[in-house]
């Protein structure tokens, strides 16, 4: 798994930050106002030739501050001189220049290669007051650069959104090419595709560690339904469970130190404590019908999941300090896939209505029940980001594939690869 570790290696690597002024703006999502802010071309600092690195880590920079929604760019036509300047110090900058324009934020950087070194040097200002608000150097090799700008961006965000962002993370998902089904995972805009698995088989339902370090899922290697663990770094997998029946829809407890899971070696399909290891710590419910796709609230108190027990598949919250289960949505006839935020204020899902599943959500209380998508295919399995700003789901729309959201539902976007029927993702934290 060298290539993986490879692959990681720039995102454990942030620089240490400039001393910065204090943001002049901050915003907390989108559909409040926008900041304008400009990307300068990155330049190559002395001595270093200009290549595409620097047009990379831009666009990368530019496409994530887009899809947050809480960016308005300034058009690249429009820049003046001093967009070609070298130099990083707030002395160096033209501000001036950048007021004509109009812009709020101005963010410039520069990027030094030598053999298989490469540096990148990014800085965010407040153009008003003409005074850096944050820095950062960011070190790896040729190829790093996207990863490098995705740190940035997250960084971007804290500073002047007041939560990191999630762009440095990686979406993992079950992905099809040809007759399998198989762990893929790519970065949050798409890009740099990765096999994970090679099981030959049908591949189901991941679920990605607290620490982003391991992975679990359901896998039919064997011709029947098992849990495995794998670590991503080092490749090692192991078997978590492979009782009779389903082993199915694992998910991590947010300390990372126990995992919730759907089996059926007792008869029907209920939802079980497991430890590490994957042994049984505690069976969580005990029900006629069929319990699946559990997800944790992010204190780890309370699970949502999908029950027949009424008839259809509906939504149910089990506190697990009372053991009391309560239904959780009355408006929809088959609810599923339900996915808990971050902050722990809203569940998304699945409703299917009409022939066609969309995405809603609701808070844990039953209320402010929200549709987030319209027609144009089915949509389900959503996930959220870590950072709570976008929500992933899976759409055959134009063929199946990974979609990404703002968390009110605006600006949908296909984010999977072409030739590549893709589903079942989720977003990891920060590597």
């Amino acid at each position: 798994m060298k290539r993986i570790t490879g692959l990681l290696f720039t995102l454990i690597l942030l620089g240490s930050p400039l001393t910065p002024a204090t943001a002049a703006i901050v915003i907390s999502g989108p559909g409040q106002q926008t900041i304008p802010l400009a990307i300068a071309p990155s330049l190559p600092q002395p001595g270093t030739t200009a290549t595409a690195i620097g047009s990379a880590f831009g666009e990368t920079l530019h496409n994530d501050l887009l899809m947050s929604g809480i960016f308005t760019l300034a058009d690249p036509r429009s820049f003046l001189s001093d967009a070609t300047r070298p130099g990083l110090s707030s002395a160096d900058v033209d501000f001036a220049q950048w007021r004509i324009l109009a812009v709020d934020a101005l963010v410039k950087s520069s990027y030094s290669l030598s053999g298989n070194e490469l540096v990148f040097d990014a800085r965010l200002y407040d153009v008003p007051s003409g005074s850096l608000l944050d820095g950062r150097r960011y070190r790896g090799k040729p190829g790093d650069e996207r990863q490098m700008a995705h740190a940035f961006a997250d960084q971007i965000l804290k500073v002047l959104g007041g939560d990191e962002g999630a762009f440095a993370g990686r979406i993992l998902f079950v992905g099809k090419k040809g007759g399998e089904k198989e762990l893929y995972m790519m970065e949050t805009d798409g890009r740099n595709l990765l096999p994970l698995t090679a099981h030959r088989s049908l591949v189901l339902n991941p679920d990605i560690s607290p620490t982003s370090r391991e992975v679990v899922f359901t896998s039919y290697r064997t011709g029947r339904p098992e849990l495995y663990r794998k670590e991503i770094y080092s490749g090692s997998e192991v078997k978590l469970s492979s009782r009779k029946g389903v082993n199915i829809g694992a998910r991590f407890h947010p300390d990372g130190k126990s995992l919730v899971a759907s089996l059926s070696f007792e008869g029907n399909s209920e939802l079980y404590l497991l430890g590490s290891d994957g042994s049984i710590r505690k069976r969580l419910t005990n029900n006629w019908g069929i319990d699946i796709d559990p997800t944790w609230s992010p204190d780890g108190n309370q699970i949502v999941f999908t029950s027949d027990r009424l008839g259809s598949p509906q939504l149910f919250i089990l506190d697990l300090n009372s053991g009391a289960t309560r239904r959780l949505a009355y408006n929809g006839k088959y609810d599923t896939s339900p996915a808990w935020s971050p902050d722990g204020e809203e569940i998304a899902f699945a409703r299917l209505e009409e022939g066609r599943f969309e995405i809603y959500t609701i808070r844990p209380d039953g209320s402010n029940e929200r549709r987030l998508t319209t027609a144009g295919g089915n949509k389900e399995h959503p996930r959220w980001s870590p950072d709570g700003r976008f929500l992933l789901y899976s759409s055959d729309s134009g063929g199946k594939g990974i979609w990404a959201m703002r968390a009110d539902g605006s600006a949908p976007r296909r984010i999977s690869p072409p030739g590549l029927e893709a589903a079942h993702a989720v977003w990891s934290k920060r590597w």
